[in-house]
């Protein structure tokens, strides 16, 4: 199974939308540039572990959690 940027985008851009939070207040609480957010919300970047951590952390979650959440959008 390869690794799917689009799904990676569609899952953590449905949780923003779901909690109503811009890409601005993800990134910051991430700590990572808005313009990084959003190629990895649109499948044009591919995120390192590291920034799947932040971002579960900025959407206070466990990283496994999101990687779960990953994993069935990709249908493993």
């Amino acid at each position: 199974m390869q690794f799917d940027n689009n799904a990676v985008g569609r899952v953590i851009r449905g949780i923003r939308r779901t909690r109503g939070l811009s890409q601005e207040v993800v990134s910051g609480l991430a700590g990572i540039a808005r313009t990084h957010l959003t190629m990895i919300e649109t499948g044009k970047k591919k995120p390192n572990y590291e920034t799947i951590w932040r971002i579960a952390f900025a959407f206070d979650m466990r990283p496994s959690e999101l990687t779960a959440m990953i994993e069935t959008e990709v249908g493993c």
